[in-house]
């Protein structure tokens, strides 16, 4: 082929590649459906965070949010091309703001549970896991069995709290946020604070808990999942999350995340990541 001719077919496939680029680019927004179009178009998503639980979303000295489910809902926000926009939710509003469209996800702290399947659309694989156990003054418990019929306080709406009054014996006081219950602890009350390892850990790494301990293992470990609503599930919306979510896992995402926030680190971490990372044996030189 003569040069100027190839110049010139070379030319005109650029020009066709470039115009294919500009549509779909352009048509990224038509092409999606549903909660996915509606977040393109307005141009930020709506994560709705605890707010007030360090490491994983608490206030900086500025106001603003930050934490380990703050950079999750940040690399979402990125991918995404749009701004992102925390709403503080509680346990106990956080599944209806969800339904209500008053928020597009939740990455808030919650656990996996077949109940919050039937109403929420809950996103696979799990980004993170804990279990309950004891914050109590050193010395008072040793075992599980040490609390039976003894006042312990709880968090209203935990899933354990049941199985803490009919497995454990013990005679639980829920209170509704996690100053309450420990300001309970504190003044003697209950004899423990029954609550996730994760955060008990958390404050352990604080002078005004040093008196304190976690002195019994982890009872049981549940996933934490983000959530997108129901209907969403299967449409472009939760498929993109499925996606950021086996992300997180594949590369390493929540490992440095953990480093970052001085967060002990749970084999299940690495469990999870050698199970999903990108198999690149077979690209190895064979003998």
């Amino acid at each position: 082929m003569p040069s100027f001719m190839k110049s010139t077919v070379l030319g005109a496939l650029m020009v066709s590649v470039v115009s294919a680029c500009a549509v779909l680019a352009s048509s990224a927004s038509q092409a999606a459906d549903g909660r996915l179009k509606e977040i393109l178009d307005r141009g930020s998503v709506r994560v709705g965070v605890q707010g007030a639980f360090k490491p994983w979303s608490f206030p900086a000295t500025d106001g603003s949010l930050q934490g380990i489910e703050v950079d999750l809902a940040k690399s979402v926000a990125e991918a995404l091309g749009v701004k992102f926009e925390p709403v503080v939710i509680t346990s106990a509003n956080r599944i209806q703001m969800l339904q209500q469209g008053k928020i597009d996800l939740i990455i808030g702290g919650m656990y996996d549970t077949a109940d919050r399947r039937k109403v929420i659309g809950i996103i696979e694989p799990s980004y993170w896991t804990s279990g309950p156990t004891l914050l109590a003054k050193k010395g008072v418990i040793k075992d599980w069995k040490d609390i039976a019929d003894k006042p312990v306080c709880g968090k209203q709406g935990n899933a354990y709290n049941k199985m803490a009054e009919t497995q454990l014996k013990t005679k639980l006081t829920a209170y509704a946020g996690n100053t309450e219950g420990k300001e309970a602890l504190r003044s003697g009350k209950c004899v423990a604070w029954l609550y996730d390892d994760v955060s008990i850990m958390a404050d352990l790494e604080l002078p005004e808990w040093a008196d304190y301990e976690m002195p019994v293992r982890t009872l049981y470990t549940n996933p934490w999942a983000a959530a997108v609503p129901l209907e969403e599930q299967n449409k472009g919306w939760g498929v993109f999350m499925t996606g950021m979510a086996y992300r997180w896992q594949a590369e390493g995402t929540l490992i440095d995340l953990a480093k970052k926030w001085n967060v002990k680190l749970d084999p299940w971490f690495a469990e999870q990541n050698h199970k999903l990372k990108w198999d690149t044996s077979y690209l190895a030189p064979k003998n």
